[in-house]
């Protein structure tokens, strides 16, 4: 008779919706020598176990064995729910004290044995158990479906799959949570109407709530208006100038009262001089043919005193005579109403592609194929499934509340749903993920890669430790479980993952341009490009274009996503009046401050704090460990920036940046 041992089976049910179930659940242990427990069935008598995001412990009995290297696990179909959602199951034998950790993170079906190796991290031409592995993935393939839902836009997940629905409504029911945040800010003036002053404007900020943003205070100093080029949400449009471009209808004489008495050239020498060209938005449809939107260009100087002040912008892209080129030397209102239309214009790029085309829709394609490509069991999607957190959920939801046909977007927006699909389908057409998508490269493609160009642009001076940071532990994890080439290309999930990355969109793939290896992965160094570009993306750039948005949308003038009538044409003096008949109305101006507060709050856990622990293996959580602590340092040394900086730039702390795109 076999010497028996004591188990504690510690289960944890995954935190999702319709997770917990009532099924039965009976395991088996397995050690590399052959012997095996016998079939131990795990149940609490009078207790309501495995219940959704709980942690359930099992005294068990069976067959002592040397060391638990798998585990066995099956179900039946009792209950009227018995869908279950399982996170871990830890066993810890009693006499020896030793912990073993099996993976899960997948939904069990009845009556399959499913066979689980102690920490659960193998290359897929290294497991043992490759049938169980393939059968899943192409379960899986039926559930993560690629599709183009709109037509010339990037790729979407066809349906959204239970696994990835919020498993809590609260935080992200956008239209609960308006209704409840008007009422609580108790702001009723806001019903109708339109502005009487800036003033009046103003006063609307009474709630701690929907309080004041900085920007209400200082949205007309030039000052600030460079400081939104440099260290503020749209942080990658704004290039180094090294010569006029032929349509921009300036001279020398022109500019020369603002270049602190530097010539032209000494201005290009010194690379002081900076331009932002939204030639991608000419001829940009509108939501309807009373509204429109600009292809401006603009000159910013970095002057004598370290500041980015703008000194010319032409508001369409060809030279004309109703086309002048605005200078802050014009009359007062008509230099402000030239800064609203470009920053129209400016936020319109910002909502269209920074934010939405760029971060949540791009990476969705990337979440679904590597869904249905790479196993769980898959040292990859280990490292990713952290970044990939609600993303899905939140596109679905805000595709269907806020970009949608008499949507948000339509109201608060010149260019509408219309316009914004537009923009995304130009801009996907050029978006590489070797240049845009990594930050370094994406600098220098700008000229803005040295620190001695631009010294005030903290989204440089903080986007890029992290980017390297990230790059680090990347590099790490990678040569951990990668290091001969023969693994990479041996990997098939990684091989089919890549190819699908980069197949066309008509075709059912992502349709994702640059991608290192076109499609094959052959060394190290191309995984780890990718893999850096997917976590920075998901967590940094997203954060930086996100959180800011209330501060700057909040107050319509400072940064207009809506502007009635037509951009001026001459220099005639206007007066404060013809802003305020520019701004959207109070109702208009409402549903923006609600909106981008909800937007610009926090949904996730920071970066390096991950809500779900996936990795298990000892040598890849040190990787971590040092990630976190790498990351910590940052944010100290970002923390010491901002005590100087004014404003400060805080976006970009570490403590701050979540993990995914979840809001």
């Amino acid at each position: 008779m076999s010497e028996k041992s004591d188990y504690k089976v510690y289960v944890q049910t995954g935190d999702k919706k319709f997770a917990g179930t009532d099924a039965n659940i009976a395991v088996i242990f397995h050690s590399n020598d052959g012997q095996s427990t016998e079939e131990m069935w795990l149940d609490n008598i009078f207790i309501n176990d495995f219940e959704r995001g709980r942690r359930d412990e099992f005294p068990v009995t069976g067959r002592r064995l040397a060391s638990i290297d798998v585990l066995e696990l099956w179900r039946d179909e009792k209950g009227i729910l018995d869908d279950w959602f399982l996170d871990v199951i830890e066993v810890r034998c009693e006499s020896s004290q030793a912990t073993f950790v099996f993976p899960f993170f997948r939904w069990i079906k009845p009556h399959f044995c499913y066979r689980i190796r102690h920490l659960d991290t193998a290359l897929p031409q290294e497991d043992d158990y490759k049938d169980q592995r393939i059968r899943e993935l192409e379960d899986k393939r039926t559930i993560y479906d690629l599709t183009v839902k709109i037509p010339g836009l990037v790729a979407q997940v066809k349906q959204i799959p239970d696994d990835e629905q919020f498993s809590f409504d609260y935080k992200w029911n956008i239209a609960t949570r308006k209704i409840k945040m008007i009422a609580q800010s108790k702001i009723i003036s806001l019903v109708s109407g339109t502005w009487e002053s800036l003033s009046h404007l103003k006063n609307v900020y009474t709630s701690e709530i929907l309080k004041e943003p900085a920007s209400a205070t200082r949205w007309s100093n030039d000052i600030f208006f460079g400081l939104q080029r440099s260290a503020n949400m749209n942080h990658s449009v704004i290039n180094l100038c090294t010569n006029i471009p032929e349509n921009l209808a300036v001279t020398e004489d022109m500019l020369r009262p603002f270049l602190e008495g530097w010539t032209l050239k000494q201005v290009f020498d010194s690379n002081r001089l900076f331009i932002v060209d939204y030639k991608i938005l000419e001829d940009l449809p509108c939501k309807n043919d009373n509204f429109m939107v600009c292809a401006p260009m603009a000159l910013f100087f970095l002057n004598g005193e370290q500041h980015l002040v703008p000194i010319a912008i032409q508001l369409k892209q060809k030279p004309a005579e109703d086309n002048p080129v605005f200078l802050p030397t014009d009359p007062l209102w008509t230099w402000m109403m030239a800064k609203m239309w470009f920053n129209n214009a400016d936020a319109s790029y910002h909502q269209s592609l920074t934010h939405l085309g760029f971060t949540h829709l791009l990476m969705e394609g990337v979440v679904v194929v590597t869904h249905r490509n790479i196993s769980q069991s898959h040292p990859v999607f280990k490292l990713l499934a952290p970044h990939y957190l609600y993303l899905i959920a939140i596109n679905t939801r805000g595709l269907e509340l806020l970009v949608s046909e008499g949507g948000w977007v339509d109201k608060t927006m010149n260019i509408g749903t219309k316009g914004m699909f537009e923009l995304i389908r130009r801009g996907i057409n050029v978006w590489r993920m070797d240049q845009h998508g990594t930050l370094p490269e994406d600098l220098r493609a700008r000229g803005m890669l040295s620190p001695k160009v631009l010294p005030g642009y903290h989204f440089r001076s903080d986007a890029l430790p992290l980017y390297w940071a990230i790059n680090t532990y990347v590099k790490k994890y990678v040569k951990l479980y990668y290091d001969t080439p023969e693994k990479i290309t041996g990997d098939w999930e990684i091989q089919n993952w890549a190819s699908e990355l980069v197949k066309p969109r008509e075709e059912g793939g992502c349709g994702i341009l640059g991608v290192p290896g076109n499609g094959k992965i052959e060394n190290q160094g191309q995984l780890i490009i990718i893999l850096t570009s997917i976590i920075y993306t998901c967590s940094v750039a997203h954060a930086a274009t996100n959180f800011p948005q209330y501060d700057e949308y909040a107050f319509p003038p400072n940064y207009p996503a809506s502007l009635s009538g037509k951009p001026p044409t001459d220099k005639t003096p206007l007066e404060e009046k013809d802003i305020l008949k520019a701004l959207p109305d109070k109702p208009t101006t409402l549903d923006v401050m609600v909106v981008t507060k909800i937007l610009s709050d926090k949904g996730t856990k920071s970066l390096g704090d991950f809500e779900v622990q996936y990795i298990f293996d000892p040598p890849a959580r040190k990787i971590v460990q040092e990630f976190r602590e790498e990351l910590a340092q940052i944010s100290k040394q970002v923390k010491e920036k901002n005590k100087t900086r004014n404003p400060p730039y805080e976006w970009l702390d570490p403590d701050v940046v979540p993990n995914s795109i979840s809001i």
